[in-house]
């Protein structure tokens, strides 16, 4: 089998409301468009990528994302270019419902990574990064290694 990338991912919000506000804000400006909206789903799609955000079961209403629980430990959205790392961090500057961990930086996962690391409402860890290049995580890789 050759998979094609992830399809969708769904995420439970503790707080509905205030995690679909942002959502509603953030996944159109990375381009997607939302497909779904109601009191069940929000759902957006665009670049071979969905993301949907539902409500939590009554009795989990109000809790917050632990990442370190078992489960999802967060969720990277990889960008075109290294500007739109610099684009991203101004406009989660101006929110007040996103917490930057850490701004624009480079990082040794592989040559060129640059991200930034922030938390949704409900404190699920987001990054949006850039790798130049082909390959293994974007970047040109021979032998399982990444090219220096």
């Amino acid at each position: 089998m050759d998979i094609n990338g992830i399809a969708h991912i769904v995420l439970t919000a503790g707080d509905y409301a205030k995690s679909t506000a942002f959502y509603r804000a953030f996944l159109p400006y990375l381009g997607m468009t939302l497909v779904l909206d109601n009191d069940q789903m929000l759902y957006g799609v665009g670049a071979r990528t969905a993301l949907g955000v539902r409500p939590p079961e009554d009795k989990h209403a109000g809790d917050r994302f632990v990442q370190t629980r078992a489960g999802l430990h967060h969720l990277c959205f990889r960008s075109k270019d290294r500007e739109s790392i610099e684009e991203i961090h101004d406009w989660l500057k101006g929110r007040d419902d996103a917490t930057i961990v850490h701004g624009p930086e480079e990082a040794s996962w592989a040559p060129g990574y640059y991200s930034i690391l922030f938390e949704d409402p409900d404190g699920v860890r987001l990054e949006v990064n850039h790798v130049p290049g082909k390959g293994l995580l974007g970047a040109d890789v021979k032998n399982g290694k990444p090219s220096a």
